[in-house]
């Protein structure tokens, strides 16, 4: 290919384009308007405001969450019944393919402005039908307010200590080599641990292990469900090989995988996808960092690596049980409503009240079995999940959940009522008025069928929960400026929000913070948020 065809400066073409684009009488129409908006802020891109806006991603993201992609050219195909020119086809693909910049200008602009032509035409079709859907207020109020704010979370990025992340690694990998020596000694023989098939042999063919299933190939499975099978029958090599395994994860998707994501201002930069998942949370990608994991020590290291910029400190704030006070609003259960209501502990009063004990006379099996079936009815769990999670018979698992209704009545008519709802609408309702659309709610296949009954049971608590925390990140900003604070929302994880304040600055932050973020929704329980801080995110959380 010969030299690139030339271009328009880029001073010529902002000085057309800013005036029009800052403009506050003129609406600028975007598909993940949030990418836009970030790449013009740069200062190598002349630092250009792009207000106001809307955003046909999102726009029919409200409506169709879970139904299906947000993608410009499917909805493009599916509203305006057309087929958009691909990247692809202008770039080339593989070795073959050239830069934006190289591509010929006839074909260049054929595909910015036909780009451009269905944005609108998008737009002109779908506006109207947010109104139709009931999706105008969720649109305007919450996703659209989001934009600027997530833009500004991932402009501003976390630092992450390079060298503490290099002594995670260092220790991650020190403690791989152990496991295999482990591995080693418990087979009897050395393997490869990281090989599926030879720890297959070992497990079925050498060690005799009952349970084994054998592939396409005619190979051994091992994967994570055989593994845990196996384990909970007692045998070692499998306990061994699954920490090995999640411990080689995280080292290759957070130690390796951050090192290589850090940024040239000691920062990492993730990005937060607003119209992916079909509950209305969001996901975070490159690094994915809600998949660090809470409860294990390995990922309380890696969150030690997050650490505050000098002068300041972390704070994270986290909804406490929000699915659950969500299941208490939406069921209406009076006896979980007035626990939450004067704080007292959940699980202990779910105790007292399927066991019939007195709340003094709760012991911690008996709360630890509450704390199982609590969150595992959101989650439509079955007697056989719980009776796996709480080491029980299926009968004794059976009689837990009986009791949970018996005691509960509202929370299976509400489990119910969803089941229905989806089955008559194809989709639920979140407390909000979100449509969540469930697939396969008709399927003939009854395990497809019986999976898509949980998650209509689940979506509500976590669409809620998404709901929530999306209403927050909208004002908490707003409510900081007002007070005159410095703070700065960084992550949004799951039910946790993660800020970097000066020191100067920590209690009057936390007390908007907590205020803001307990008052954004009326519901018939409180909503409350417990608030930390510390020099890492590991000490914050």
């Amino acid at each position: 290919s010969g030299p690139p065809p030339e271009q328009l400066s880029q001073d010529a073409a902002l000085a057309i384009l800013r005036p029009v684009l800052a403009d506050p009488a003129v609406l600028k129409i975007l598909h993940n308007a949030k990418y836009d908006i970030e790449v013009m802020a740069r200062p190598e891109n002349g630092a250009v405001t792009i207000a106001p806006i809307d955003d046909t991603m999102l726009i029919s993201y409200s409506m169709d969450a879970g139904r299906h992609g947000q993608g410009m050219d499917f909805l493009a195909q599916q509203h305006l019944n057309h087929t958009p020119i691909s990247f692809d086809s202008v770039t080339g693909t593989g070795k073959g393919r050239i830069t934006f910049d190289r591509v010929p200008l006839d074909r260049a602009t054929a595909y910015a402005a036909e780009d451009a032509d269905v944005t609108l035409r998008l737009w002109q079709k779908l506006r109207p039908m947010l109104r139709e859907a009931q999706a105008l207020a969720l649109y305007e109020q919450v996703e659209r307010r989001m934009i600027p704010v997530l833009a500004a979370m991932e402009t501003a990025g976390i630092k992450v200590d390079g060298a503490e992340l290099a002594r995670i690694g260092q220790d991650f990998s020190e403690r791989l080599v152990v496991l295999e020596a482990e591995a080693h000694r418990v087979a009897g023989r050395a393997f490869n641990v990281a090989s599926p098939k030879q720890l297959g042999e070992i497990l079925f063919d050498e060690m005799g292990l009952k349970g084994g299933k054998k592939g396409k190939t005619g190979a051994w499975s091992t994967d994570a469900k055989v593994l845990e099978e196996l384990a909970a029958q007692g045998a070692e090599l499998p306990k061994v090989v699954m920490e090995h395994r999640q411990l080689a994860k995280l080292k290759s998707t957070y130690v390796e995988g951050l090192t290589a994501q850090l940024a040239v201002d000691g920062r990492v930069h993730t990005d937060f996808a607003m119209a992916v998942t079909s509950t209305g949370r969001l996901s975070s990608n490159e690094p994915n960092l809600q998949n660090i994991p809470i409860r294990t020590k390995e990922g309380m290291r890696i969150r030690q690596a997050f650490v505050a910029e000098r002068g300041h400190l972390l704070m994270s704030a986290d909804y406490s049980q929000i699915e659950l006070r969500l299941l208490a609003h939406m069921a209406d259960v009076p006896t979980l409503r007035e626990a939450f209501a004067q704080g007292m502990d959940i699980h202990s009063r779910t105790a007292s009240d399927i066991f019939g004990l007195p709340l003094d006379g709760v012991d911690r099996e008996a709360r630890r079995r509450a704390k199982a079936i609590n969150f595992g009815i959101i989650y439509g769990m079955s007697a056989f999940g719980l009776a796996a999670q709480l080491g029980i018979g299926p009968g004794e698992a059976r009689g837990i959940i009986d009791a949970y209704f018996q005691k509960y009545p509202g929370i299976r008519a509400e489990m119910d009522r969803l089941k229905l709802e989806a089955k008559t609408l194809g989709y639920v309702l979140s407390p909000f008025g979100r449509k969540l659309w469930i697939a396969n709610i008709a399927a003939k296949d009854p395990i497809l069928r019986s999976g898509a009954e949980r998650q209509a049971i689940n979506a509500p608590f976590q669409g809620g929960a998404a709901e929530v925390i999306k209403r927050a990140m909208v004002r908490v900003p707003r409510a900081l400026a007002d007070a005159g604070l410095q703070a700065r929302m960084l992550l949004q994880v799951h039910d946790e929000l993660v800020l970097e304040v000066p020191e100067a600055e920590l209690e009057a932050t936390g007390r908007v913070l907590r205020d803001t973020m307990q008052n954004v929704a009326a519901l018939r329980v409180p909503l409350l948020v417990e608030v930390g801080h510390g020099r890492s995110w590991a000490e914050a959380h």
